[in-house]
């Protein structure tokens, strides 16, 4: 399930739930620094204990596509097999995707701040959506907060 939606500083963000678990769920917030090569927002995972945020996700304009990769998957709603995956330039978010039996998406969500710097860390959280709809609406609600017009 998502949701787009506000905060309490009229400031777009989507936030994803899973239908499984509703404690569990990642979200798209803070969205800064829009510029004609880059957007800058942050990533929040919630899990029963566990709180993870990476401040500053960049998405390059010649980057593959966050959006582009959800909506594949929502294309894709009767199946496939293995894992997908799809990851911003940086790897500080990754996102795998796999399909289980009655049409169900997980996507697994990694946040990972400096990914390249010694004693970093990571943390996962992974979100089941089903496949049709609730894709669809994911990588609509994706593409139009990392949009312009959202600044």
């Amino acid at each position: 399930m998502t949701s787009p939606g506000a905060d309490t500083n009229d400031k777009a963000s989507v936030t994803i739930r899973c239908q499984d678990n509703t404690f569990v769920g990642v979200t798209f917030c803070d969205r800064f620094s829009s510029d004609a090569d880059s957007v800058h927002y942050a990533v929040e995972l919630r899990a029963p204990g566990l709180t993870a945020r990476v401040n500053e996700v960049v998405a390059w304009i010649w980057d593959s596509d966050l959006a582009a990769f959800l909506e594949e998957l929502a294309a894709d709603y009767r199946g496939w097999e293995g894992e997908r995956s799809w990851q911003t330039n940086d790897r500080d978010l990754t996102v795998s995707a796999v399909f289980r039996s009655g049409g169900h998406v997980g996507l697994t969500w990694t946040v990972r701040p400096w990914p390249r710097a010694a004693g970093g860390w990571s943390a996962s959280a992974t979100t089941w959506l089903e496949a049709g709809e609730q894709m669809t609406a994911l990588a609509a609600d994706v593409r139009c907060f990392l949009a312009e017009e959202h600044q």
